[in-house]
């Protein structure tokens, strides 16, 4: 939000959008499956004496340890469990067009820009406006 305003003061009249670039397809199912896991996860720590003897096994010595502190894994499967998920939900993408042409990308560069770059990189592709090149230079 703080490079939108900052390029909507700089260059008033010029529309920002903010989209979210989709990360890659094994990740966003990964992400989907995540809540399931914790659901299972919390739910195998609250009924878990009742689980294991359908399946014929006895419960695992890390069942009882987990158990004995219910409220602490629960919130912990929780708490990492979102953390993963929004983890997986990020691409780390900062892509920057002007008039359809990539101006600056943050998968390409492996850094974010400075606003001081951003606002010249944009200024240089408004030639034909009062915001062009001279412009763009006088504001930096």
């Amino acid at each position: 939000m703080t490079m939108k305003r900052m390029l909507e003061t700089s260059f008033p009249g010029i529309n920002v959008f903010l989209h979210n670039y989709p990360p890659a397809f094994p990740k966003r199912v990964l992400s989907k499956v995540m809540p399931v896991l914790q659901v299972g996860a919390i739910a195998t720590i609250m009924a878990g004496d009742q689980i294991f003897p359908r399946f014929g096994i006895a419960p695992p010595p890390w069942f009882y340890s987990l158990r004995a502190n219910r409220f602490g894994t629960m919130a912990t499967i929780w708490l990492f469990g979102n953390f993963a998920q929004s983890f997986l939900q990020s691409s780390g993408a900062f892509e920057v067009y002007c008039n359809g042409d990539l101006v600056f990308s943050k998968l390409a560069e492996q850094r974010f820009p400075s606003e001081f770059e951003l606002r010249d990189l944009i200024g240089s592709r408004l030639p034909r406006s009062p915001f062009g090149k001279s412009m763009g230079n006088m504001l930096s």
